[in-house]
């Protein structure tokens, strides 16, 4: 599914060197390597302030301690989606409220969101998966008018680049109170091992943040917070300062990849493609997601694994429905598109260093299965 190694060959001297001078200074905890990639970052998203930390899922339940959010609070999110978007709502003793999703953007449905509102609604947490923004625009009305935070879930979608109705280009993960990301080593941004970030142009928000990650300190031994310990370690950081010059590049090879799926899938009456606008900044692939109809999602799956084709479904289990987060408030309803999803996407390999004929190949075969 994802091609490191070669990724890793292309740049192995820097990555190297960058790993080595870390190791000979000695500085692997918040050292120089860490403030420069925050700088870097900062920069590249235009944006005030990354605070980094150990990975996503702590930068999401450290953006929620740092709005403040009590147990009992309702976080609005989807339903189709990884589960660290929920379980750091049920860590934090929030109430998690699951909404479906849009059938073709695979993201959070906005009329789904204004349903979902009650006066317990205190945040909305929108996903924006697999490399394409959700409905931004829309959802930040929402949250104004209903005096609502928004935080994003930038996981997967680290580069694109949402095109509000005024023509104006914002990076996704800027828009909301507060954006979250994940270093994941899959990632279009990936480091070696764990990390992850928080964005927001809040100063007063950002300084709560920074104490939230280092155990609720301001000045050593002097805890103003509470907190947790997560931080993102020199190595990693001397990685993804490297990588980050980098990622508009990674992004365009998987968009034109992306395409390159596209003009040889279309036609074949068994697949819906996925949806995305023509530009190309816009959605930036984390995974290339298709939809197979006519319940033949699972017979294609295997025949993948016989032929030694990688891919991946995500997600086979809609989040209402995992044992972990089953409550009676839920209806299954209320989740048609989630349901649906669950039983007809497939992804297939995506990443930087895919070539033509290997996407042909893949393209080829999956076109003699599903005549």
């Amino acid at each position: 599914m994802v091609d490191l190694q070669s990724q890793y060959k292309h740049i192995k001297d820097k990555i190297d060197n960058s790993v080595i001078n870390v190791i000979e200074d000695a500085t692997f905890i918040n050292g120089p390597s860490v403030k420069s990639f925050q700088k870097n970052l900062e920069d590249y998203l235009d944006i005030k302030h990354v605070i980094p930390c150990a990975n996503g899922t702590d930068a999401l339940q450290i953006a929620m301690m740092g709005l403040n959010l009590k147990p009992g609070d309702e976080v609005i999110t989807a339903d189709f989606t990884f589960a660290s978007t929920v379980e750091v709502i049920a860590l934090l003793n929030l109430t998690p409220v699951l909404v479906d999703v849009d059938l073709e953007t695979f993201n959070i449905d906005c009329n789904k969101i204004k349903k979902a509102i009650t006066s317990k609604t205190k945040a909305i947490v929108p996903v924006h998966l697999f490399g394409q923004p959700a409905k931004m625009e829309e959802i930040m009305e929402i949250a104004n008018q209903n005096n609502l935070f928004v935080i994003e879930d930038n996981a997967q979608a680290i580069g694109s680049e949402y095109q509000f109705s005024s023509g104006n280009k914002i990076k996704a993960g800027t828009i909301g109170d507060i954006g979250t990301t994940s270093f994941f080593p899959s990632k279009n941004l990936g480091c070696y091992g764990d990390g992850g970030a928080l964005f927001t142009n809040n100063d007063d928000l950002a300084h709560t943040i920074r104490g939230i990650v280092n155990h609720g300190m301001y000045k050593r031994y002097h805890h103003d917070v509470v907190g947790v310990n997560s931080r993102l370690d020199s190595i990693q950081a001397s990685i993804l300062d490297i990588k980050l010059k980098l990622l508009d590049n990674y992004n365009s090879s998987r968009n034109k990849s992306a395409r390159l799926y596209s003009e040889n899938l279309k036609g074949n009456q068994n697949i819906i493609l996925p949806s995305f606008k023509a530009e190309e900044k816009f959605h930036v692939f984390h995974q290339y997601t298709i939809r197979i109809i006519n319940n033949k999602r699972d017979d294609l799956a295997n025949y993948l694994s016989e032929s030694n084709i990688p891919f991946g479904i995500y997600y086979p289990i809609p989040l209402h429905r995992q044992k972990a987060y089953i409550d009676s408030r839920y209806n299954e309803d209320d989740f048609l598109n989630t349901n649906l999803l669950t039983q007809q996407v497939i992804s297939l390999p995506m990443h930087s260093e895919l070539e033509l004929d290997q996407i042909r190949f893949i393209c080829e075969k999956i076109n003699t299965f599903l005549k």
